[in-house]
């Protein structure tokens, strides 16, 4: 199975997740009616929202959070990762123009 990318970028470095305090959580279900990337999972056992695919959350997408009623859900910050997204994409495209011995043009990650 092929990584995950975005922009180019592996996924995996790219620290972009939910984390469900378990303790706030009501169950309400509102985050898996809006994400429909498989990220979430109620449980049957605790009647709670976990993470199960952390990878499949789009990268600075948190409209879960945003419509959870009682803030049970919370991501990295969203600034300090947009700097690191650019960090990333600058080095993979000097990588680039290394190994091809030339120089690629800037592209701009649209961030949301």
């Amino acid at each position: 199975m092929a990584s995950r990318t975005f922009h180019g970028i592996p996924r995996e470095k790219i620290l972009w997740n939910p984390s469900i305090d378990p303790e706030t959580c009501i169950g309400c279900g509102e985050c898996l009616d809006v994400c429909a990337n498989g990220v979430f999972k109620l449980s049957a056992s605790s009647g709670k929202v976990t993470v199960v695919d952390p990878m499949n959350c789009v990268v600075l997408c948190d409209k879960c959070a945003q419509l959870c009623p009682v803030q049970a859900i919370t991501f990295p910050d969203k600034d300090a990762t947009q700097k690191l997204l650019v960090q990333l994409f600058h080095s993979r495209n000097q990588s680039s123009s290394d190994e091809n011995g030339s120089e690629n043009p800037t592209s701009t990650i649209e961030l949301l």
